[in-house]
């Protein structure tokens, strides 16, 4: 019999629908596989047993009596703790938050759970989601399933760690500047980032309201299309018949292709030849205007953060791991006309950019020009905790910075991802697209 744990959460869905899996069973697999596993404490912060189990048991119901909500309706995933949990902490990651308790579900695990998915609990993540590494010496720190003394990439660790471990059919996470790919490459997952605006942040801790995104961590491209659906409360998008015969793809040259280290850079041109065997065809393309957009990056960055943080950062300081406190706090040098200015200055890059990508399908890198760090090496050295973070999220926030949605896919090379960005609001062409790349990938 195939181990639960390890199928994807559309393969459980249709399991249950089909009735050779009980959610129940499912669900007392998954806690049951949490509760013994060594880095239970590293990679959940709660785990909602009683939640859990009742949803479960709602789902067993109602598949027994032919009224499923939905494909994925019985499936228990883990959710990122930023989402709001009515009567259950939702901390962030930070002692700053600690003891808080919404009296309300986040939208998005309000529409998940009127789609029939089940809350397995809350995970681990990076201090206020604000780095890419996944180090939290204030809460824990996840462990990468390819080299558990290393981190597990962030901010969305647990999120990875959760599905990488077979502790989740998915997770949920979010992505502000690369927070749900880069732990989705290093853990060889799918992670989609949703065009910013698109899914809702009601009742979502923010980071940067200017840049955060809602997305999943999962298995498949179909998973993740399953999920969006759930997450939006629409119909997820169908992947049926794609194929990469005659698409074109952009490789981005400027910035994102330097200091790539050899293993992702050697994924990353076999994933290409692979996807032009399919039928693809690739164009390698600058554009340099991408340098200004990283120019003011950090400014918009900082200033979002430390604009709804300040007050909880400033009455309690010495309760942040140091360099994330250093990082928000760079937000108090920035001033508002300069705020405004570089948003301007985004703006135009972006109306260039949409405008010199539109003759592609999708414009495609690494997903990560490194591999994830040892967490100790990070604690120890400061210079290489802010090398390491700025080149981990530096090709994921191309995405963020134009405006796109973007997924990313393993290669056969472990914790090394290819991602495809897409278009603003494109999320259903590019799930066809990657849905068609993995089949390519995996041959």
């Amino acid at each position: 019999m195939q181990d639960w744990r390890w199928m994807t959460a559309a393969d459980l869905g249709s399991a249950i629908a089909a009735g050779t899996i009980d959610p129940v069973a499912l669900t007392d697999t998954y806690l049951d596989a949490i509760d013994a596993h060594e880095f239970r404490d590293r990679i959940y912060a709660r785990v909602t047993h009683e939640r859990a189990r009742a949803e479960a048991a709602a789902a067993a119901t109602r598949a027994q009596s032919g009224f499923r909500r939905g494909p994925l309706d019985g499936v228990p995933i883990s959710w990122k703790d930023l989402f709001d949990t009515a009567g259950i902490a939702t901390e962030a990651g930070t002692a700053l938050m600690a003891g808080r308790i919404p009296d309300r579900d986040a939208k998005v695990l309000e529409n998940a759970t009127a789609a029939g998915l089940v809350c397995l609990g809350k995970t681990h993540l990076s201090e206020i989601a604000f780095s890419g590494l996944g180090l939290n010496p204030i809460t824990a720190t996840p462990p990468c399933v390819n080299d558990t003394d290393a981190v597990a990439g962030g901010s969305s660790s647990g999120a990875a760690a959760s599905v990488a471990f077979g502790l989740a059919a998915a997770g949920i996470g979010s992505d502000t500047g690369g927070s749900v790919r880069i732990p989705a490459a290093w853990n060889d997952l799918v992670g989609l980032k949703t065009t910013h605006g698109r899914v809702s942040l009601e009742g979502v801790v923010p980071l940067c309201l200017t840049f955060d995104t809602v997305g999943p961590l999962c298995r498949s491209v179909e998973d993740a299309s399953l999920l969006l659906g759930a997450l939006e409360g629409n119909k997820p998008t169908d992947l049926a018949g794609g194929s990469l015969a005659g698409l074109r793809f952009m490789i981005l040259e400027t910035i994102v292709s330097d200091e790539v280290r050899d293993a992702p850079g050697s994924a990353f041109e076999k994933a290409v030849a692979k996807l032009e065997a399919a039928g693809a065809t690739t164009h390698r393309r600058e554009f340099p205007r991408m340098h200004d957009a990283f120019n003011v990056a950090g400014a918009l960055y900082a200033a979002d953060s430390y604009g709804w943080w300040r007050e909880l950062v400033e009455a309690h300081p010495e309760k942040m791991f140091p360099q994330i406190l250093e990082r928000v706090r760079g937000g108090k040098e920035v001033s508002g006309p300069d705020f405004v200015a570089a948003w301007q200055l985004l703006h135009d890059v972006r109306a260039q950019y949409a405008k010199e990508t539109a003759g592609f399908d999708a414009v495609i890198m690494a997903t990560a020009p490194i591999l994830p760090p040892h967490a100790q090496r990070l604690l120890d050295d400061d210079a290489y905790y802010k090398t390491e973070n700025l080149l981990a999220l530096r090709n994921t926030r191309v995405a963020n910075m134009m405006g796109t949605c973007s997924v990313t896919l393993p290669t056969d090379t472990p914790s090394c991802g290819i991602m495809f960005n897409g278009k603003a609001g494109g999320e259903a062409a590019l799930l066809r697209i990657c849905a068609a790349a993995a089949d390519a990938l995996r041959a």
